[in-house]
């Protein structure tokens, strides 16, 4: 989608991707892609140089798990690892956006290509939430925001007050499909931007297969960030939400 509207705006789009992470559908949306494993900051950063890239996005995922199993730095990713005193999503994309500046390659947000991504503000569905769902959000947004200041997540889900599952490295859907097991059913699943969020990066995205596991759960309300948070497949989003009676909110 990134590719796309950039190729709308007429720019040449270069890609360099993840083995094992990227869609090799991508290849069709640029013009120039080049194939890295995970880690190889030297090899990305020579892939830009030689097209002559200098500004740039980070778009879509990397499997947090696989940072244990599948990355491959190369001498110049080694080096930015040993300088890392924590590990955490922030530090290591702060870090990677501060070598390509050196290079004079500056990353921008994705939204800036996709700002109809954006979510805007208020209830999206038919579904409102209840007074006890309403006090759920607000208290698990305290605690979403709290988790999002140590770097750790973004979603929490809770039923009743009670703190049912926090976001780790395990990613949003498996966090909800936790804490709804626990919660048996209604539970309120709140996900928010970081307090010092940086746009250019790791912004908070839902979409259809987020509904889709709170579907499996029974969950009730999926609480989001106006402004903050992406939306994917919003029209199919919201369509299968309705039809599964979960709320979505957007404050």
């Amino acid at each position: 989608m990134v590719a796309d509207a950039a190729r709308e705006k007429e720019l040449r789009v270069v890609a360099v991707a993840h083995e094992g992470e990227t869609d090799p559908l991508l290849a069709q949306k640029v013009d120039e892609l080049t194939w890295i494993k995970l880690g190889q900051l030297g090899h990305l950063i020579k892939a830009l140089k030689k097209a002559g890239v200098t500004k740039t996005v980070m778009a879509g995922t990397i499997n947090k798990k696989k940072m244990f199993e599948n990355v491959r730095p190369d001498l110049r990713g080694l080096t930015l690892m040993s300088k890392l005193a924590i590990f955490h999503d922030d530090d290591i994309l702060r870090a990677v956006a501060g070598e390509l500046q050196r290079e004079g390659i500056l990353i921008v947000s994705s939204a800036e290509h996709l700002p109809e991504l954006l979510a805007p503000r208020g209830n999206l569905t038919r579904k409102k939430p209840n007074q006890e769902e309403r006090e759920d959000v607000e208290f698990g947004w305290n605690i979403a925001k709290e988790l999002g200041r140590l770097d750790i997540g973004q979603c929490v889900v809770v039923r009743k007050k009670t703190v049912l599952a926090l976001e780790a490295i395990e990613g949003t859907n498996e966090t909800i499909l936790r804490g709804g097991a626990l919660a048996k059913e209604k539970a309120v699943v709140v996900k928010v931007s970081k307090p010092n969020q940086d746009l250019r990066f790791d912004v908070p995205s839902v979409g259809l297969e987020t509904i889709q596991a709170m579907s499996r759960v029974k969950a009730s309300v999926l609480a989001i960030e106006a402004g903050k948070t992406l939306i994917f497949d919003k029209v199919d989003m919201i369509s299968y939400a309705d039809q599964s009676s979960i709320a979505i909110v957007s404050l």
